[in-house]
């Protein structure tokens, strides 16, 4: 019997799960998910996935915890359901900043969730942007690793920016600054900063010439946007013209929203990796890109037991 894609979704990102099938010319699966009286997430597949290639869409996003289960409990659905082959599609991959023992007796959070997927018997993964690339080495099962850049660099170079440097706001973006500014041909500039504790941070200075240029701060994650803030006004202090930023992942907690609005910052560009917030849809400083085409294209290609390399920038 031919095998046939189906493509499901959580409640993180359904929107993006749609776009992506609009893209994929099929129909999203039909599974119902609800709760128990006592929060307990309940999941039934509504139609036959037996012998099947199964995609499910679920970026770990608030509320990560509540997102998370549902992703395990459909893959666990699935695969009692005798789906051949179960790909988890996390856009934005959660815990990703907890991949390390940088302190005593912490936790490798990305680690213990890369064992849940495996555990629920994801057969692969597929995201973009991790925070730390080598989380893929967390995993025992295929890792298909995109990356939001060509999505990003198509608005930078339709924006017509003048005299442009691109910025990162750590030593740990460089290389991710980099693969940008090779694309683009342009300069790069190094933040130096140092973060006392968690989404707290402080700008020291700045490597390289910015002043008179316009400056585009490159990073994968806007969460509470302090970082991101602090960085813009740190480059208008040494002269820099203009500041505009992008984020591959729009966590945007707290009061980011307003900070970026409050900010010198002229853009904020993220993709729709995690839906945008009522109050952060109104911020006139915020542009959202679709991923759908990137994400649809490399769905199509694994069902198809093809290269998904060529998009990798």
């Amino acid at each position: 019997m031919e095998e046939e894609l189906k493509v499901f979704s959580g409640n993180a990102n359904r929107e993006l799960a749609v776009e992506i099938c609009q893209y994929l010319n099929v129909e999203l699966g039909d599974i119902l998910i609800s709760r128990f009286s006592d929060g307990e997430i309940y999941c039934q597949v509504q139609e036959n996935v037996r012998g099947r290639d199964v995609f499910i869409i679920q970026p770990t996003c608030s509320p990560v915890n509540d997102n998370l289960m549902e992703l395990l409990i459909m893959i666990d659905a699935c695969k009692r359901a005798s789906a051949k082959r179960i790909t988890a599609v996390m856009p934005y991959y959660g815990y990703a900043r907890q991949d390390r023992k940088d302190k005593p007796r912490v936790p490798i959070s990305a680690k213990l969730v890369a064992d849940l997927l495996s555990a629920a018997n994801a057969d692969r993964l597929l995201t973009m942007d991790l925070h730390a690339a080598q989380i893929q080495g967390f995993f025992n099962i295929p890792v298909d690793h995109l990356f939001a850049a060509p999505v990003i660099v198509d608005y930078i170079i339709k924006s017509n920016l003048s005299d442009l440097i691109l910025v990162s706001p750590d030593a740990g973006g460089v290389e991710r600054t980099r693969a940008y500014a090779k694309r683009l041909k342009v300069p790069i500039a190094i933040i130096d900063k140092r973060r006392e504790k968690p989404n707290v941070a402080e700008v020291f200075h700045i490597i390289g010439e910015v002043s008179g240029k316009t400056a585009f701060i490159v990073d994968d994650m806007v969460d509470t946007a302090g970082t991101m803030t602090k960085a813009a006004r740190a480059l208008k202090e040494v002269g820099t013209e203009k500041v505009y930023a992008s984020a591959s992942h729009p966590v945007l907690s707290g009061s980011a929203v307003q900070r970026i609005e409050e900010s010198v910052l002229e853009k904020v560009v993220a993709t729709n990796s995690i839906p945008l917030s009522e109050e952060a849809k109104r911020c006139p400083k915020l542009v959202q890109l679709s991923i759908a085409p990137l994400f649809g294209e490399a769905i199509k290609r694994i069902y198809d037991n093809a290269s998904v390399s060529s998009l990798f920038l």
